[in-house]
């Protein structure tokens, strides 16, 4: 017999933890290693932002604030919305969280029912399976494909709805293959579930200031999508906040109401002081993000043409995010097995593209958040060590 619930069995974690504990343990016995498997910008918040928060510690902005958020930050993360994606946005179509997960997890809890079917992208972010196993939802992997610079074909989601299908979780830009939907593609999957009135559409956006060619899609934006649509996005990427936790989502009234209630009965709400940031991470400059955009830019550049020059490997340029997610399969062997090889004998921490789903065998995804000089001497350990294997 056992003290834990049944659930507990169906909850999955994220592989990059478990990697990065492995190569701390490395680094303890005094190896040198290269962290590639982290999804976390290297660079440090924008001072404006620190010093916001720090202003606003000494004004009191220390207690309990609304569950779904200070009205003042909703109204600048309405307007923020409502300029880059088009639609009209109120602030009480806004729900703020500790994280950005949270929306995935509140957003599936809230919608979905034991035996519906929930559509996402393979390989794609773990928490997405995670939780739609967890409150007995179906997963319905939808393959992310090479040859299609790992754009969601919109005809396998068109194909694939079912009279149980509940949700589908869109991903652009996307973790971990730094892939972006473009519109037409949005356009045939709207054309798609704009009928279904039980059909509501999950979109991960937290990367969509990390583009590098073109302008960032959202289905949201998309005639009759905006009240079919949850827009995730926050500040982890875009501002380095990664540790602050905050993000949010943006979508009707009526469920950001279901969403809030989730918040009353878990987190009660974000701290206050972090919100406060979070207004002047909106509304004042933004030249930080332009810059770390622009040397992540660059480093793609550095990446993807290392990457190339080793024998067995190929990769394809990313158009978005900070991640590659290379073709090894020439190597011979199981993503997993590389994985672990090139941590142990090059002293590179990358991830097996598997910790994404089963469709990312034969791929390894590496994160450029990292320096330059640190990239090239990554690809130089990799292509010694892939010598001898």
């Amino acid at each position: 017999m056992t003290i834990f619930a049944e659930r507990m069995g169906r909850l999955g974690t994220e592989a990059a933890f478990e990697v990065l504990a492995k190569a701390k343990s490395l680094e303890r016995e005094g190896r040198e290693v290269i962290h590639l498997e982290i999804g976390e910008p290297d660079f440090d918040t924008p001072e404006n932002v620190k010093e916001a928060a720090i202003k606003a510690l000494k004004e009191g902005y220390t207690h309990y604030v609304p569950a779904a958020g200070i009205l003042e930050l909703r109204e600048a993360i309405a307007e923020y919305i409502s300029e880059s994606r088009g639609v009209e946005v109120k602030p009480e179509e806004v729900v703020v969280t500790p994280g950005a997960k949270p929306i995935i997890f509140f957003s599936i809890l809230a919608c979905v029912d034991p035996g519906e079917e929930v559509m996402y992208p393979n390989p794609g972010f773990p928490i997405y399976r995670s939780i739609i196993e967890f409150v007995e939802g179906k997963p319905i992997p939808i393959p992310l494909r090479e040859e299609r610079d790992f754009r969601i074909d919109p005809n396998d989601i068109a194909e694939r709805l079912t009279d149980k299908t509940k949700m589908i979780i869109l991903n652009s830009p996307h973790n971990p293959t730094g892939g972006t939907l473009e519109r037409e593609d949005l356009e045939v999957i709207a054309d798609a579930v704009r009928g279904r009135e039980d059909v509501i559409v999950l979109s991960d956006e937290v990367y969509c200031k990390i583009v590098y060619e073109g302008e960032h899609e959202s289905i949201a934006s998309i005639p009759g999508m905006k009240d079919k649509t949850i827009i995730l996005d926050g500040f982890s990427k875009t501002y380095a906040m990664t540790g602050w936790r905050m993000g949010y989502g943006v979508m009707r009234e009526d469920l950001a109401e279901k969403i809030t209630r989730l918040m009353v009965n878990s987190n009660s709400c974000v701290c206050a002081f972090i919100q406060m940031a979070g207004i002047e991470a909106l509304k004042g400059p933004q030249d930080a993000v332009s810059r770390m955009v622009s040397e992540f830019k660059r480093r793609r550049e550095v990446i993807f043409s290392g990457l190339n020059r080793i024998s067995g490997i190929s990769c394809k340029k990313p158009r978005g995010a900070f991640y590659v997610f290379p073709n090894v399969k020439e190597l011979g062997v199981g993503c997993e097995e590389l994985s672990d090889f090139l941590l142990t004998k090059a002293g590179v921490a990358v991830l097996p593209g598997t910790s994404f789903g089963e469709y990312g065998e034969g791929y390894i995804r590496l994160s450029y958040a990292n320096s330059v000089e640190n990239l090239k001497k990554a690809i130089e350990r990799m292509s010694e060590a892939l010598e001898a294997l």
